[in-house]
């Protein structure tokens, strides 16, 4: 009962803003002044998840056009500009930048070593890092290789991971691994719904909710899995996923930072330990 009426009282305030920002027009009229409209009051779930609507003079450009190489959004319409990140991989699709870090000795396969590797230098547990492995590579190894037969080494391809895509996920990546800015801005139009700049973990129980298809278990678990697993890794004192992280996620930069923070991390305890 306690969650319904907060739900309701949800919806109500959200109609009233809608309402108040409309005027006369109503919430069947939006965005103002265009020949159409992103939202039909008789399907609240239109007016509850409102997409990403951009404004004139909004730095990011096109948001419905794919970047075959750039992870983009408002705040960051260049993508990636620390350590030059962006102008370093434009041979690589976004996807395919997102797997870089995990190939560890950048063969093209990520083997079961490079993985459990990468994540262990996050300071994750020795158990924790197995199970990531054993559900990473179980669900992605086969979709990526070239012909009928599985790898028994359980390898990733990086030059086929698009056809690792699962549904009921955000839908940023599109299918040939490029990156989707409408998709990703709509993410926190519809469900940072305090305008917070960042989803916490109730945003991104509703983002799972919502963004799950019909019968799709498979890509359900996997979201699921993949939003924990970015949680464990930017691990907010506040709980909020804040945007330009989870952006950084899409295209892999954030991954060798997170590595960096916790070997500075470590070395600071060992030094304290000493004292």
């Amino acid at each position: 009962m306690a969650k319904s009426s907060s739900d309701d009282l949800r919806k109500d305030s959200i109609h009233r803003s809608m309402s108040v920002m409309l005027g006369d027009k109503g919430i069947d009229h939006y965005p103002l002044n265009k020949p159409y409209s992103v939202c039909v009051s008789k399907v609240p779930v239109t007016v509850e998840r409102l997409p990403y609507v951009p404004k004139p003079g909004d730095p990011l450009q096109d948001p419905g056009t794919v970047r075959a190489n750039l992870a983009v959004s408002n705040e960051a319409p260049d993508g990636t500009t620390q350590e030059f990140w962006a102008a370093n991989h434009t041979d690589k699709t976004t996807l395919q930048q997102h797997c870089l870090y995990f190939d560890q000795d950048q063969d093209g396969i990520i083997s079961l070593r490079d993985t459990y590797t990468a994540v262990r230098k996050w300071g994750w547990s020795i158990l924790l890092s197995l199970i990531v492995v054993a559900v990473i590579h179980g669900g992605l190894s086969y979709p990526t290789q070239r012909g009928w037969l599985p790898d028994p080494f359980f390898g990733i391809r990086i030059d086929n991971i698009h056809k690792a895509k699962h549904g009921s996920d955000s839908t940023t990546y599109d299918n040939e691994g490029r990156y989707r800015p409408q998709a990703f801005e709509d993410l926190f139009a519809k469900y940072d719904l305090r305008a917070e700049g960042g989803l916490d973990a109730s945003d991104l129980i509703r983002a799972l909710s919502g963004q799950r298809l019909l019968g799709d278990v498979f890509g359900s678990l996997a979201a699921a899995f993949e939003w924990l697993a970015v949680y464990l890794l930017i691990w907010p004192g506040d709980g909020l996923l804040r945007k330009d992280d989870v952006r950084r996620v899409f295209d892999g930069s954030i991954f060798e930072q997170k590595e960096q923070e916790y070997e500075a991390s470590r070395r600071g305890h060992k030094k304290l330990n000493m004292l």
